[in-house]
């Protein structure tokens, strides 16, 4: 299955993001689930919110499912993945 992780971002580091990541992506692969990398490392920090979350939504159309982490109903962007997830009928899971 291929998994998007909808995390907050906002006021992260490169870092904080990663290793908040890294012990949720291991274990999915480790059950042999597919892992789509939604931290873009191309983008310039002139590059706006919503070019973002435009990118994401790109890799939310190839996931079979979509894992919210904690605290994503307080960010924007991950509000509105789940809306899109919802809408197209995705697999949601709710950490």
């Amino acid at each position: 299955m291929k998994i998007m992780i909808s995390q907050p971002m906002r006021g992260k580091t490169e870092k904080e993001i990663k290793d908040e990541r890294e012990q949720l992506i291991n274990k999915l692969q480790e059950e042999g689930h597919e892992v789509l990398e939604t931290v873009f490392n191309d983008f310039d920090c002139y590059a706006s919110p919503i070019a973002y979350l435009a990118r994401s939504i790109e890799y939310l159309d190839k996931a079979d499912a979509v894992i919210f982490m904690p605290g994503w109903n307080e960010a924007r962007g991950c509000r509105i993945e789940y809306q899109i997830a919802c809408e197209y009928g995705k697999f949601i899971k709710i950490l």
